[in-house]
């Protein structure tokens, strides 16, 4: 029988009802009691009790150290969690937890488990599958698909089918002969030792480009201490450069050491600098290419790369570099 940690930190499959809205209550023991018998050693911990739109840097260096510290007592770690930032905790916890010798599993509901139709007991049986089957990574599971945590997106505010996996298949999905594992799936070598890295810097900004937007915008962010940006680009990663002139400005921003990193607004394939003029002249002027990165792991993996002190050469590299599975590099 798999030993596996529930680490609870509240969201919307926690919450219950009150006069200022849904609010999460429940905790992890309550949560487990209301799934019925499950063929797993459960035990449960309450590291938080929050939405997940309150969940920030500080809390992803909480989870992130509580997983570390428990994972050689546990065959798996499953994490509750609210979706609306759950891709964004799993992306970071990805580059904070190199090596986990364990799967960690992100999971949470559209509907709190204490109503009649909830999607919460189906995710959360899916979860503890996972984590006792499922090979040593960060991984995030919603209806019935088990994705890789920086390749998770949510794209859906009321729909069961909340998750989608963006660029690569699902790590797994069920059917009627269980959870089937998707034999493309990327599984990256493990180096070394599993390490505990949360040094981060959060002053970063994420931009989404559109037609007027004033790149002096993006100094002000700069004067007030921004020291990274990921722009979401138009389709291929294309920026204007007549009239309001974003490649000049990006162009002037890395020559003062602040990286810019060119993603694309389109949530499918990726983004490439090379194939139009608009792309070429600010990959000219030192634009960072995302590739087929989703936003939530690119400004993730920025905040964790500033964090280590690298400088706009450094992470350039370090973003033409697959850490995590987050990246499909040509």
């Amino acid at each position: 029988m798999k030993k596996i940690l529930l680490l609870s930190t509240g969201g919307t499959i926690a919450s219950v009802a009150s006069d200022a809205g849904l609010v999460p209550k429940e905790t992890g023991e309550e949560l487990i009691k209301m799934l019925g018998k499950l063929p797993y050693d459960i035990q449960v911990r309450d590291i938080l009790q929050l939405d997940s739109s309150n969940i920030q840097p500080e809390e992803w260096k909480f989870i992130a150290e509580n997983i570390y510290k428990y994972r050689n007592d546990y065959d798996g770690i499953v994490v509750s969690h609210g979706t609306d930032t759950m891709a964004y905790t799993a992306s970071m916890l990805s580059f904070m937890l190199k090596n986990i010798n364990i799967p960690v599993v992100l999971t949470g509901s559209q509907v709190p488990i204490n109503v009649v139709l909830s999607d919460a007991h189906d995710n959360l049986r899916l979860a503890f599958a996972a984590a006792a089957t499922c090979q040593p990574d960060v991984y995030l599971a919603f209806h019935n698909k088990v994705m890789l945590g920086c390749r998770s997106v949510k794209v859906r505010t009321t729909n069961f089918d909340a998750f989608e996996s963006v660029n690569v298949p699902p790590v797994a999905t069920v059917s009627s002969d269980g959870l089937v594992f998707n034999s493309e799936h990327f599984q990256k070598e493990h180096d070394g030792q599993p390490t505990l890295n949360t040094k981060i810097n959060s002053h970063v900004s994420l931009v989404k480009l559109f037609p007027g937007f004033d790149p002096n915008l993006l100094f002000a962010m700069v004067n007030s201490g921004c020291r990274g940006i990921v722009i979401e680009a138009y389709g291929l990663g294309g920026m204007n450069f007549i009239r309001r002139n974003m490649v000049a400005a990006i162009g002037k921003l890395i020559r003062q050491g602040i990286p810019v990193v060119a993603s694309s607004q389109c949530l499918y394939e990726r983004s490439d600098l090379t194939k139009y003029e608009v792309g070429r002249e600010a990959l000219l002027e030192g634009a960072i290419s995302a590739c087929d990165m989703t936003s939530e792991s690119a400004i993730t993996k920025l905040m964790w790369a500033l964090g280590q002190g690298m400088d706009v050469h450094q992470i350039a590299d370090f973003f033409d570099t697959n850490v995590a599975g987050e990246v499909t590099l040509k």
